[in-house]
């Protein structure tokens, strides 16, 4: 007996389930083999199992009914509801999809919605330009409109006048500085119209015209709320300053 199991031993394993011999053969036991799941397998059987809750309006055709909200909701409540429904259903993945997928079908319509309105408002503008009086329609003409850089950069430069001729008001008028934006005004509109006759009567039209409407507007001033230091004299051609930019800039 002895002799015979020395000449064929026999390893036994009880995780693997078979008997393995010397001689390298396998054998299977009786016993029945341990089953090995796999993880992965394991977590997609609890991402749609019962564990995990389902979205129960994943199917609902509206984004809007889908999302629970009503259709004139505003985009804050529309976040506020995909957020709450992904912190309850996100580990649901069908769910997560489906809410993700009205979430952007709204905010996608309200694009659209933004873009038509303005193009109505574009329209509706013209139109009513189209239907007023002859008079108001030649003054228009002679409007135009820039590119935003031009915008900022004038008004950035009469903006720096009117804090230049704040900061020496103590010392002395601001003729100086009203005299260069004045000039600068002409340059502006001779480089535009490539006329320095219509550039001149536009720019000291502007500054006469500033100039009237800041010495009827600023005696209206409540003197308790100006600076001791800010006289008539300033506080008028801060406004030819508003003028001078507008003559320049929007004028043809």
């Amino acid at each position: 007996m002895a002799s015979l199991l020395l000449s064929n031993p026999v390893i036994s394993s009880p995780f693997l389930g078979k008997h393995l011999s010397v001689n390298g053969s396998l054998r299977k036991s009786a016993l029945c083999p341990l089953v090995f799941r796999s993880p992965r397998c394991a977590a997609t059987d609890s991402t749609y199992g019962g564990n995990v809750p389902k979205y129960p309006r994943s199917n609902v055709w509206d984004p809007y009914k889908r999302l629970g909200i009503t259709t004139d909701a505003s985009e804050e409540e529309v976040w506020s509801s995909r957020n709450f429904l992904l912190d309850q259903y996100g580990a649901h993945e069908r769910s997560a999809e489906s809410i993700e997928a009205a979430f952007e079908k709204i905010l996608m319509k309200s694009f659209q919605n933004r873009k038509k309105t303005k193009i109505n408002l574009k329209t509706r503008l013209k139109k009513k330009v189209e239907e007023s009086p002859p008079w108001i329609q030649n003054l228009l003409t002679f409007v135009e409109l820039p590119e935003k850089i031009i915008i900022l950069r004038r008004l950035f430069l009469f903006t720096f006048m009117a804090f230049w001729s704040v900061m020496n008001s103590a010392e002395g008028g601001p003729a100086f500085q009203v005299a260069l934006s004045l000039f600068a005004c002409i340059y502006f509109l001779n480089d535009k119209s490539k006329s320095i006759a219509r550039a001149s009567v536009i720019g000291f039209g502007s500054l006469v015209v500033g100039w009237i409407c800041g010495s009827c507007v600023v005696p209206m001033i409540p003197a308790a709320i100006l600076h001791p230091t800010w006289t008539l004299e300033l506080l008028t051609s801060l406004v030819v300053y508003v003028f001078l930019f507008l003559g320049c800039t929007f004028l043809k």
